[in-house]
């Protein structure tokens, strides 16, 4: 039997996924993330943005092409948050939601709704089966934060994290090149000593470690003193930002200013200084003024990012900025082509400042001619030819190209 496990949204969704992927392995299936024939389908959808609920639906019509006779089960925040719209679509799906996903794998003949009431106590799922030599490593799911424009902890719910022992376990029996510590809200990490204890935990793990999505607020001596001292760390920090505006800042219930932000980046640049500083931005925020964009280009150009990801605002019912009122779509336009405009050119600064250094580079796949893969601090490395894959090796940056660099690998 052929089972694809398919994944829309974020990491944690890919985390999840992967531990679904070994569930079903243990089985006796055949398993593939990818949208290709199989017998059944287990869809983890997204609902951070109203596009994103979008494609979830619409996977069910491209999985028909596929196979018309599959089953297909949906879970994850799309499926928490409106059941009616997949389980509209066909009597024959089973629909789940965030909340003990343990349970799907004992389900998949069952059909209908089977919604789990919300729960405060970190679910442990199998030790995940990833495809690739990065693992993505779950502590945490739920947050507390409750920003103005996000959907998330209302599906999701409360703050829980796993415990440090168990984290330690699974990247030890994985053993991958690269494990990336994820969650919902990283940051808000809770067993002892928060992150940072969870942090000098893994200090004998011989994998290097990369760290998910981070809130400024985290950032401090003690908690870069303890990735420093990590047996292998990859010096990349994504930072959330959103705006570069006190005032929209403020109206998103964002807890920084953007001057503790930027000295919250240099201090990361005191311990690490070749860190790559990526962000995510949201262009069209209600009410947000030219003056307020403004303020987040210059913001842009005082951090230095080594990219940006930039989204439109999206209306998500159910939350206070849903009733604040929205620009046109043409002004949320306009800010993304800008800021799109401007992530090109941090990509190829970026590329340019690295070129001539030696990096740890993890090769993951060949592919028109290159081996691609990253260094540590995320810069995308392009090493002409084929070079065996999965195992972390040193590598000189050479000259820009597509969206990353050149590079040559050092014996």
């Amino acid at each position: 039997m052929k089972a694809v496990v398919f994944t829309l949204g974020c990491k944690v969704n890919e985390c999840e996924s992967d531990s679904l992927m070994a569930g079903l392995k243990a089985r006796g299936y055949d398993v593939s993330d990818k949208l290709e024939k199989a017998d059944i389908y287990i869809v983890n959808t997204c609902a951070v943005t109203a596009e994103a609920e979008k494609k979830s639906r619409q996977t069910a019509s491209r999985i028909k092409r596929l196979n018309p006779d599959a089953k297909i089960i949906f879970t994850g925040c799309a499926a928490e948050k409106n059941y009616k719209a997949f389980a509209d679509k066909s009597a024959a799906y089973l629909i789940t939601g965030v909340f003990n996903k343990n349970a799907i794998l004992d389900a998949l003949e069952s059909k209908g709704v089977m919604i789990a009431e919300k729960s405060e106590k970190y679910e442990e799922l199998p030790t995940p089966a990833p495809l690739k030599a990065r693992a993505f490593i779950k502590v945490q799911d739920g947050c507390d934060s409750f920003c103005t424009y996000c959907i998330i902890p209302h599906i999701r719910g409360r703050s829980r994290s796993r415990k440090p022992e168990s984290v330690v376990k699974e990247i030890t029996a994985l053993n991958p090149a690269e494990a990336i510590i994820t969650g919902i809200n990283l940051s808000d990490y809770k067993g002892d000593g928060g992150l940072t204890g969870l942090i000098k935990s893994l200090k004998d793990v011989d994998s290097r470690i990369r760290l998910g999505s981070l809130e400024v607020g985290v950032v401090g001596d003690g908690f870069l003193k303890s990735l420093k001292e990590l047996k292998d760390f990859a010096p990349h920090f994504h930072l959330s930002l959103q705006s570069g505006s006190d005032t929209v800042l403020k109206k998103m219930n964002r807890k920084y200013t953007r001057e503790e932000f930027i000295e919250k980046v240099a201090l990361i640049r005191k311990y690490f200084p070749l860190a790559g500083i990526t962000t995510d931005i949201i262009a069209g925020f209600p009410t947000e003024t030219e003056e307020d964009f403004a303020d987040t280009l210059s913001l842009i150009d005082i951090v230095g990012f080594s990219d940006i990801h930039p989204f439109i605002f999206s209306p998500r019912e159910g939350t206070p900025a849903y009733k604040m009122k929205d620009l046109s779509p043409e002004i949320k336009k306009s800010r993304l082509d800008r800021l799109l405009e401007v992530k090109k050119r941090l990509k190829a600064d970026f590329a340019a400042a690295m070129k001539g250094k030696l990096t740890d580079f993890l090769p993951e796949e060949f592919k028109d001619g290159y081996t691609e893969g990253y260094s540590g601090n995320y810069l995308r490395l392009y090493v002409k030819g084929k070079v065996p894959v999965g195992k972390i090796v040193k590598a000189k940056v050479g000259e820009p190209i597509f969206d990353g660099a050149t590079a040559e690998i050092i014996d």
